[in-house]
Formats: C-alpha cells, sequence, structure tokens
C-alpha cells in the first residue's frame, strides 16, 4: 500500500523470483524471496536479506524507485511494466528497448510496442549499437508477462491454497 503496488503483483513477483522461498539465491548472486543484489538490498537497509518480510519490502521500495524512473509517456499499467523490465535487465537496458522501439517506428511508451523491441536486445545486430550492448530482452519479455500470469491467477483464486496449487503446475 505504501508505494501503490498491488499485494497480488508482488506476491506473483516474489513466486517469480523465489517460488517463495526466503532463502532462494540465484547462480548470478541475487537473493531472498524478492531476489536483490547484495549492494541494492544495503542501499535499501535491508539487514536480513533472507527475511521475507524486509526482502519484500525492499522489492516493492526497489520497484517504487524504477518505477519513478520511467519516462513520463508511459502511462497507466504499462509503466509498472517498464518498471519491472528495469528490475530485470537494468534501467539502461529498458531505455535501450524503448530507443530501439522508436528506431523501428513503434510507440516507445506502450507495451505493446515496446515487447516487440525487447527480444532484439540479444541479437548482435541490435545490441552493438545500443548504449548499455547486450541483454535478454527476451527474458525480461517472459519475465514480465509471467508476472502478470501470475498476478491474474492469484487474483481469481478464492484462497491461498488455491494460487499454490495453480502456480505449482
Amino acid at each position: 500500500a505504501k508505494y501503490d503496488i498491488p499485494s497480488s503483483l508482488l506476491a506473483a513477483q516474489a513466486y517469480q523470483e523465489s517460488q517463495w522461498n526466503p532463502k532462494a539465491r540465484s547462480y548470478t548472486g541475487v537473493t531472498g524471496m524478492m531476489m536483490l543484489t547484495q549492494e541494492t538490498a544495503q542501499r535499501l537497509g535491508v539487514k536480513n536479506i533472507h527475511d521475507p518480510k524486509q526482502s519484500i519490502a525492499a522489492g516493492a521500495k526497489y520497484l517504487d524507485m524504477l518505477e519513478k524512473k520511467v519516462p513520463k509517456g508511459v502511462v497507466g499499467e504499462d509503466r509498472m511494466k517498464y518498471a519491472l523490465v528495469a528490475y530485470n535487465l537494468g534501467v539502461g537496458h529498458m531505455h535501450d528497448a524503448m530507443r530501439l522501439a522508436k528506431e523501428m517506428r513503434l510507440n516507445p511508451n506502450i507495451w505493446s510496442d515496446l515487447k516487440q523491441a525487447l527480444p532484439l536486445l540479444g541479437e548482435k545486430r541490435y545490441y552493438k549499437t545500443l548504449k548499455h550492448g547486450f541483454a535478454r530482452g527476451e527474458e525480461a519479455l517472459k519475465y514480465v508477462e509471467s508476472n502478470y500470469d501470475y498476478k491474474n491467477i492469484i487474483e481469481n483464486c478464492t484462497d491461498a491454497a488455491c494460487s499454490v496449487k495453480v502456480l505449482e503446475r
């Protein structure tokens, strides 16, 4: 509520990031339910990254910070989708994808157009011309779409057991 982020989206993101495992750790070194880097967690005041309450609060704060870095031309729910791209890839790669969308004569401020550009961040003929270089844009696209799929599942299940059962499929 503090950051005006739906709890169902944060729950979906925590599931996407760690399958709700507070001790999760990836090969890249991110850890906790919201899979934050140690540097980001420290910047956000996290004392124990494995404490679900601290991890989720920090993840929400970080997502809010990223949403504020989304250009003003992006409106509505698309702002959160762009923030999720930045959470997954970084703000620089989000801007690269927007630039690429514009070069493709797409509207860089609309999610349906940006998602056409994102996968191209992983193709050499495109990333060699971009400021921030190579990025797994296809992964970021799937990340955002999966977060919203999980959010919809969570919102449409009537109890927690239902959500867990559906997500485990």
